[in-house]
């Protein structure tokens, strides 16, 4: 078995392809940038660090390569670029970037999402990599509603903005090249933390309104119920659904098919059979970060006399707008046909208020450096 090179690796759903990967013994690869504070390696010891503390047992290591997706040959040396000719024969491009909206074209998400496809395809070509398995989102099919079918990639739809935009025109661009013996597209919906840990390394979409809201709160002093009274509205009907999935779901679904080649050369949607409503996430946020009194205004309804509590909220969530609309019903036959055995954890009420409890803990930021103990996985 060749190398399986990942990129995206130090991402959330990046570590948790490296632990079930390496725990089915693939060879992996991965592609790092280093920090200001950290060489590549010292960013792969971390994760690795956590996951055997996690796990009680070390993993094998992945092969280390420094690089960047924006660069050509993705910035690898001559060294590492002939090293990957010579071992790598899979290529799971999990790199993206999660901004909604852009400047132009240059910037994020256009720079990494469609930019840096560009270059690792042409990697991919350079090193002869004839099996490409691409990381794209269910939200491809933007404003679309109805059942979205896995078949389904470019039906004249309007993108909510510029990462639906930008994940379209990349998967795209995989998908017209011409150069793979085999591509596997998988589709996650919204990513959230693990179901069992609660452990999230990014704090997008779900926990940018828990943040906001927990923040908020503790501006203000609890009334003698020992809760905050927040007359407040949220521009919701209530009913929205929203396809949660968590991270250890997606991954062991993902590196089940990966291990599995008869499963390989199809599009797979990667989300929940049961979609959760805005309302539970409102309950869920009200009972995190204890205040009440809040309400549904409607569904895209403009508030004409916002208190300053609103105002700030919606003064600083207004970028993940579309992110609370109506979800479609994403059709995800071929997952479940693949992985039956692996059904998607049940977003519920008490999972979510776990979830949202580590993430306060966390204090909404990770550092690899910064010993945490979340259980066992």
């Amino acid at each position: 078995m060749g190398y399986h090179l990942i990129t995206g690796a130090t991402g959330l759903l990046g570590r948790y392809l490296i632990r079930d990967l390496a725990s089915a013994g693939v060879p992996l690869a991965v592609l790092v940038r280093p920090t200001r504070r950290m060489t590549v390696d010292q960013r792969i010891d971390m994760i690795m660090g956590f996951w055997d503390d996690q796990m009680g047992r070390e993993l094998t290591r992945p092969v280390i390569l420094e690089g960047n997706i924006n660069e050509d040959n993705l910035g690898l040396s001559q060294e590492q670029l002939e090293w990957a000719t010579q071992n790598v024969d899979h290529m799971i491009h999990s790199a993206a970037s999660l901004s909604f909206y852009s400047t132009s074209q240059e910037s994020e998400p256009w720079r990494s999402n469609v930019g840096g496809v560009k270059k690792v395809l042409d990697f991919c070509k350079t090193t002869e990599i004839k099996n490409f398995n691409h990381v794209s989102t269910a939200y491809v099919c933007g404003l679309r509603t109805g059942r979205i079918m896995e078949s389904d990639v470019d039906e004249g739809q309007e993108s909510g903005n510029d990462y639906e935009r930008s994940k379209l025109e990349a998967e795209l661009l995989v998908r017209n090249s011409d150069q793979f013996d085999s591509l596997t597209v998988f589709r996650p919906a919204i990513i959230i933390g693990d179901s069992k840990t609660g452990f999230t390394n990014t704090f997008h979409g779900f926990y940018a309104a828990l943040q906001l809201g927990y923040t908020l709160t503790q501006m203000q002093t609890p009334d003698e119920t020992g809760r905050l009274y927040a007359k407040s509205r949220f521009t919701l009907d209530g009913d929205e659904s929203k396809n949660l999935i968590p991270v250890d779901w997606v991954s062991a679904v993902m590196s089940y098919i990966l291990t599995h080649p008869k499963h390989h050369g199809k599009t797979y949607h990667l989300t929940p059979l049961h979609p959760v409503q805005s309302r539970l996430v409102h309950d869920v946020l009200e009972g995190t970060c204890n205040f009440y009194g809040s309400e549904f205004a409607g569904g895209g309804v403009e508030l004409k006399d916002p208190t300053e509590a609103e105002r700030l909220f919606y003064d600083h969530i207004r970028v993940y707008n579309s992110y609370w609309r109506d979800d479609p019903v994403f059709d995800s036959t071929n997952t479940q046909t693949a992985a039956p055995h692996l059904p998607c954890p049940h977003i519920d009420r008490e999972l979510l208020t776990r979830l949202s409890q580590v993430a306060i803990d966390m204090n909404f930021s990770w550092n690899d450096r910064t010993p945490h103990r979340f259980g066992t996985t």
